[in-house]
């Protein structure tokens, strides 16, 4: 048995725990450089703005409609998930963090009442973090995944699926007969990895809702669509083919890119920019516990905008596997030197750590050699990654990022992004009683 929690709106209801005013309104969370729509609340789905929509083209609801628009505030965000994947966490043995707002939970070995068990923890999630959060219960994790939807939409559409399904639904708890009910009353497209192209193509073969793919013939599935969509019929039919992932694997690679408030023509802002993406990484990586043999650095101008055109990248090796962050930034740095050209406008660059391997092997495998890891930088780092774990990101830095953060040539815009409530201590909100 599986649980998926899922926080509602989840960038939305972070802004809404620190300003209750934004309750019962119109909220959206912007992407970077304040670009479109990532998160709504659902008053602002109800004006029609969709997801990923720009913002220059529902800039105009601001005041007609009272529509608030948001920086996103992903520090924020990252430490609210934290603490609501640490209460989800005792729904029952095993969890797997599947995204910032989404978490797994094996039950297996779980006693009592699934459903009572489920709506306290959602309860105490609420309480602890202010986050309000569906939750679905079913034998696999795509009827898990299913059932959280349910759950979600009998609260957000009352008449869209029985009542008592609101909130939390286990659909193993179900009848057959109201089983059915609930699985024909939702559209095909919602199952857990069928997107828009298959769900069209499952639509133009007569399968349109649930119930019609869990009666289909996995056989025939396969041959058509394949492997994959197989084993999601299989799974709605009761069939574990999906296991838990609570120990996922080291990436094989870890990136950091951005675009750039205004676009770069120069090079020391834009050693600058690439410098913090290298000092970024660098803390996944270490995160994972890997070290990187190679340095990737890109950078390239707009495809949309006129004007000459630059999109380039370059790769640099690393003596040894490291990850040291002066090491990383001083490739990354290289790398910027050998592919930088005036004249050109640019408006996104990154850095992708390549060759990753486990740094307690690289350590081994080094340790007869004369110049081996010095483990004094090790332990600096482990220092490094702990100031800013405590004092927020940035609090120690490489000096090539630049010393004066207020005026960042390549800084994101983010002109209405909300304090970092619970990382900064200058930006903690004080109660007054």
């Amino acid at each position: 048995m599986y649980a998926l929690i899922d926080g509602n709106n989840f960038y939305v209801s972070c802004e809404r725990v620190f300003r209750p005013s934004l309750q019962g309104r119109p909220v959206i969370v912007l992407s970077n450089n304040d670009g479109c729509a990532i998160a709504r609340s659902n008053e602002a789905k109800a004006l029609g703005i969709k997801m990923g929509s720009p913002w220059f083209q529902i800039r105009h609801l601001e005041e007609e409609a009272g529509l608030v628009a948001l920086s996103a505030n992903f520090c924020l965000y990252g430490d609210m998930s934290d603490r609501m994947m640490g209460l989800a966490a005792g729904l029952g043995p095993t969890q797997e963090i599947y995204s910032i707002d989404e978490s797994f939970v094996g039950l297996d070995g779980v006693r009592g009442n699934l459903v009572e068990r489920a709506h306290r923890i959602r309860a105490r999630i609420l309480v602890w973090t202010g986050i309000p959060c569906g939750i679905g219960i079913g034998s696999t994790k795509t009827l898990a995944k299913l059932a959280n939807h349910i759950a979600k939409t009998a609260e957000r559409k009352p008449g869209s699926y029985p009542s008592e399904l609101a909130q939390v639904c286990d659909l193993s708890a179900l009848p057959p007969e109201e089983l059915d009910a609930v699985l024909a009353a939702t559209e095909v497209g919602e199952v857990w990895g069928v997107g828009r192209k298959i769900g069209a193509q499952l639509n133009d073969a007569g399968v349109r809702t649930v119930l019609d793919l869990v009666r289909s013939d996995p056989a025939t599935i396969r041959r058509r669509w394949g492997v994959v969509l197989e084993r999601t019929v299989r799974e709605l039919q009761g069939l574990p083919c999906i296991g838990l992932d609570d120990a996922p694997a080291p990436k094989k690679e870890i990136a950091c890119t951005r675009s750039f408030g205004r676009p770069l023509t120069d090079l020391v802002p834009l050693i600058e920019a690439v410098s913090e993406f290298a000092g970024r990484a660098a803390e996944k990586l270490r995160k994972q516990d890997g070290q990187a043999g190679q340095v990737l650095v890109f950078a390239h101008t707009s495809p949309h905008r006129p004007g000459p055109r630059f999109h380039r990248s370059v790769i640099v090796p690393l003596r040894r596997p490291s990850a040291d962050t002066p090491a990383l930034v001083r490739a990354a740095v290289a790398g910027v030197h050998q592919l930088f050209q005036p004249g050109y406008a640019l408006i996104k660059a990154g850095v992708i750590l390549l060759d990753l391997t486990p740094a307690s092997r690289v350590q081994h495998e080094l340790s007869l050699e004369d110049d081996a890891p010095d483990h004094g930088r090790a332990r600096l780092m482990r220092a490094m990654d702990t100031l800013n774990g405590r004092y927020g990101r940035g609090t120690v830095h490489s000096a090539s990022t630049g010393l004066d953060d207020a005026n960042r040539a390549w800084g994101m815009r983010q002109e209405r992004r909300t304090p970092n409530y619970t990382t900064r201590w200058a930006e903690v909100p004080v109660a007054r009683a």
